[in-house]
């Protein structure tokens, strides 16, 4: 059978001109010949079999330089071991495109409950299931400070996201712990700021879960308004004979992309445990 020019074997074959040209350049593809005064190229038929090869490893995610080494050594157990470690790097990148999945309905669901909010300043009863966190001590209390110092502790828990390989999504929904010995001893101190993340996420340092219970809550816009919405929080517990059991939480439900003075335009639920029962 005549030997197929350039263009037919690209057709046939369903790649670019190009690429046969480049296959040639980088040794991964030889033409069968090439005119010594035109220069064109042409191949015989059964090369496709190799640029089959090529296309189904290219498949497999090998690079075309692992491709050319595996021809060149015809070595079976060099191809398994690059496979072995393929899916290895194809298992880390399930993992973190459905950890971006979980953060992605994460936040939309977050976006719902914001259109479905109660009024600013209005005051709920919710049973809020266990959460996972990572929280962070930036050692300042939060109260203390403006949003400046705010935004400073903020990129150390950053920083610390990304030294954990969280994913960044998850950046996107943080808070603030007011523990209750605190609570309990009058001071109004925090200093520990988190990130919510996936329940499966893995034990390790910095993870805590913040238990299911029944939060008294209250929603409103604004970093600086915080005090104000915490104070009628506690003078309604205090009112409704309520037992705060745990933690003070204020959760950034969500960010909106709006921006004041370069300020965050935030959306937030505080939330503190109370036992189910009234005290007498």
């Amino acid at each position: 059978m005549d030997p197929l020019p350039i263009g037919k074997m690209a057709a046939l074959n369903h790649i670019s001109v190009q690429t046969l040209r480049y296959y040639d350049k980088i040794d991964l593809l030889k033409p069968l010949h090439v005119n010594g005064e035109t220069g064109y190229r042409y191949y015989d038929i059964k090369q496709s079999a190799i640029l089959d090869m090529i296309q189904y490893m290219k498949s497999l995610g090998m690079s075309l330089e692992q491709i050319k080494e595996q021809f060149e050594k015809e070595d079976i157990n060099e191809i398994q071991h690059i496979l072995r470690k393929q899916s290895r790097n194809i298992d880390e990148e399930i993992k973190k495109l459905y950890q971006m999945k979980r953060g992605v309905e994460a936040c939309i669901s977050n976006y719902n409950r914001y259109l479905q909010m109660p009024g600013e300043g209005d005051i709920t009863l919710e049973f809020i299931p266990d959460r996972k966190v990572f929280c962070y001590d930036g050692k300042i209390n939060i109260y203390e400070h403006g949003l400046d110092t705010y935004e400073y502790i903020l990129r150390e828990l950053k920083k610390h996201v990304i030294i954990k390989d969280l994913p960044m999504v998850y950046f996107c929904n943080v808070g603030s712990i007011w523990r209750k010995e605190m609570i309990d001893a009058g001071e109004f101190v925090s200093s520990e700021i988190f990130v919510f993340v996936d329940n499966d996420f893995k034990e390790q340092e910095g993870i805590e879960v913040i238990p299911a219970a029944n939060y008294v809550c209250i929603y409103f816009y604004s970093f600086w308004k915080e005090k104000e919405h915490a104070r009628k929080l506690f003078n309604y517990i205090d009112e409704e004979g309520y037992e705060i059991i745990g933690d003070y939480v204020c959760e950034v439900v969500v960010e909106l992309p709006i921006f004041d003075n370069n300020e965050r335009n935030m959306f937030v639920r505080l939330q503190v445990p109370i036992k189910s029962e009234k005290s007498g």
